[in-house]
């Protein structure tokens, strides 16, 4: 595949604005309600994004910044930091804007994460991971993932939920990602150095994941 190699850690400076955002929700009264994701978006569409970077509390945000930092740096370093930074916005918007749509309020970067994830199973379906106590390949664990959001969403549709989670957003945000991933991977694979591209081969990908992945 052929990417541009311009990994700023983009993944990193992502989660110290999240748990910066955290720390201002913590001691600044009112500051989730300005921000969150709610039906006043129509008319603050600030909040399609704001409410990307803010969570409900210490076990939510621990889980995104765990997703974020593993999952984005590996996507960094395979198509580079101008690639994840539109999976992570275009991920998280679209998110927002299906899900403003079913729910009364939301907020955290799940979405925008799901899209990287979804990125990721096409780009690296065999990468393995370490998910519900056991190593799968990513594509194994994207499919698992899809389907426990799917049932959430089945249960949010029959008028009975199982959880407090926007499931909705999740493969809204898995989705795009997967469509994003397989542009991508058509392009690169099938158009050559078109724009000032370099070659990573498989090896290279497998030295970086060897370096930061263990």
């Amino acid at each position: 595949m052929l990417f541009k190699k311009d990994n700023s850690l983009w993944s990193i400076k992502l989660s110290v604005i999240v748990v910066a955002v955290f720390v201002m929700q913590m001691f600044i009264s009112g500051f989730t309600e300005m921000f969150l994701l709610d039906g006043s978006a129509w008319t603050q569409p600030w909040r399609f994004v704001s409410a990307i970077f803010l969570h409900a509390g210490a076990g939510h945000i621990l889980y995104n910044l765990f997703a974020l930092i593993i999952f984005g740096l590996v996507l960094e370093g395979i198509a580079g930091s101008r690639r994840f930074l539109w999976v992570f916005f275009a991920s998280g918007i679209i998110a927002n804007l299906v899900g403003v749509l079913f729910y009364d309020s939301s907020l955290g970067a799940s979405g925008a994460i799901f899209g990287i994830i979804g990125t990721l199973v096409v780009l690296r379906p065999g990468m393995i991971v370490w998910t519900f106590n056991l190593p799968m390949p990513m594509f194994v664990a994207g499919i698992l993932w899809a389907f426990g959001d799917l049932v959430g969403a089945v249960s949010y549709f029959a008028g009975n939920p199982i959880n407090n989670t926007g499931n909705i957003a999740h493969l809204l945000g898995m989705l795009f990602g997967l469509i994003y991933g397989g542009v991508l991977r058509a392009r690169y694979k099938f158009t050559g150095n078109s724009d000032g591209e370099f070659r990573v081969d498989e090896r290279e990908v497998r030295d970086w994941e060897e370096r930061y992945m263990r």
